[in-house]
């Protein structure tokens, strides 16, 4: 069996043209949505994910003021770089680059942004709105998976869905998400991780595989029944060399797969412009209204 590809740009590309129209609707009223990011220090990786941000904010059409610390700032520093974004009133979205120099608190850098201008969705009041089905900002990752899910017309509803991680950013978060009562969720849900001697009993059980652990290679043909679909979310990086959670030879047993490269990832950026431009439809006062003019202007 060779599984059939789940790529993330045409999913990303049909997210981010829905994104373009609400900035277009947004911006004939004559507000500009904006993202702000802070970046800490000269971790390569972190730059260069900074960089695209900032390239496909340009694309966009969205503001993005950008502040860049040194690796040895203080943390009131930094919490003072997030209060001026919070009371900017040209900034709707703020972006804190993670990870940041371990001397600092992201945590505590987080809980002092502002909850509605948190489009990476992790901001503590965030996750409680997420765990009690209230509107907010996604995590990114998890919201992109489930969109990837449901573009290639994956069946999720009644499935059992086994998430491998339990992270903050991904394994939590995503398993709320898919068990939530919607068309492209209302699964059943399991979280293992690596402290579960057995974990690879229930990966071969499931019918949508998530590998979120971010330990290269974790997931073998030998943990996947044959014919899931498998995700691959958890990764790492060797110098600039990606290495996901799932081996590539998973797609022999697979039924479905996401690619080594340009799986979840496009899916990932994309969720954060849409978490932009709700949050600067928010802000306007104009929420619902630019999302019906932007889709009147596709018809």
């Amino acid at each position: 069996m060779t599984a059939r590809m789940l790529p993330g740009k045409p999913v990303a590309e049909r997210i981010l043209s829905d994104v373009r129209s609400r900035i277009d609707a947004l911006r004939s009223t004559g507000f500009a949505p904006s993202l702000a990011t802070v970046l800490v220090g000269d971790d390569d990786a972190s730059a260069g994910y900074i960089r695209i941000k900032q390239r496909q904010a340009a694309d966009l059409g969205i503001d993005s003021p950008h502040v860049h610390l040194p690796q040895n700032v203080a943390q009131d520093e930094l919490l003072e770089v997030i209060r001026g974004y919070n009371a900017d009133p040209k900034v709707n979205g703020v972006l804190i680059q993670y990870p940041i120099p371990g001397h600092l608190s992201y945590d505590a850098a987080l809980s002092e942004m502002d909850p509605d201008m948190d489009v990476d969705g992790m901001h503590p009041m965030n996750m409680g709105r997420l765990a009690v089905g209230l509107p907010g900002p996604l995590p990114c990752t998890p919201a992109g998976i489930e969109e990837l899910l449901a573009f290639h017309e994956i069946p999720v509803s009644g499935r059992e869905v086994v998430v491998l991680g339990r992270g903050a950013t991904l394994g939590r978060p995503l398993a709320m998400l898919l068990a939530q009562k919607r068309p492209t969720a209302n699964a059943a849900v399991t979280v293992v991780h690596t402290g579960v001697p057995d974990w690879q009993r229930y990966t071969r059980r499931a019918d949508i595989l998530i590998a979120a652990a971010g330990v290269p290679g974790i997931i073998q043909p030998e943990h996947v029944k044959p014919g899931a679909t498998v995700i691959g979310g958890g990764v790492r990086y060797s110098g600039k060399r990606l290495l996901p959670d799932v081996d590539e030879s998973c797609a022999e047993v697979a039924g479905a797969i996401t690619p080594r490269v340009g799986g979840v990832g496009p899916t990932t950026v994309a969720m954060l412009f849409r978490n932009v431009v709700t949050a600067a439809e928010k802000a306007s006062g104009t929420a619902g209204r630019t999302r019906s003019q932007a889709k009147a202007s596709t018809h």
